[in-house]
């Protein structure tokens, strides 16, 4: 999360699964950039990735709202 473009890779998942190939037009950033930016989500439980063919769709996890709430300061969380 503390990075803008990790915080727009999960406001694009949100609403539903994306393709990489998708994402890449999202967040403007090169593909070896971007396929870091999904691991570190990753590793962090934040979204996972499901295979299709030679792609892959992300999408949010399901403990992935609580974990943001978790590391969020007190008066922020709801």
């Amino acid at each position: 999360m503390g990075d803008p473009t990790r915080v727009r890779i999960l406001d694009a998942v949100a609403d539903g699964e994306l393709c990489v190939c998708d994402l890449q037009g999202v967040v403007d950033v090169a593909p070896n950039l971007l396929s870091y930016h999904l691991k570190v989500l990753r590793d962090a439980g934040l979204i996972e990735g499901t295979r299709r063919g030679r792609w892959i769709d992300y999408a949010t996890t399901p403990q992935a709202a609580g974990l943001i709430a978790a590391a969020l300061p007190k008066g922020l969380q709801r």
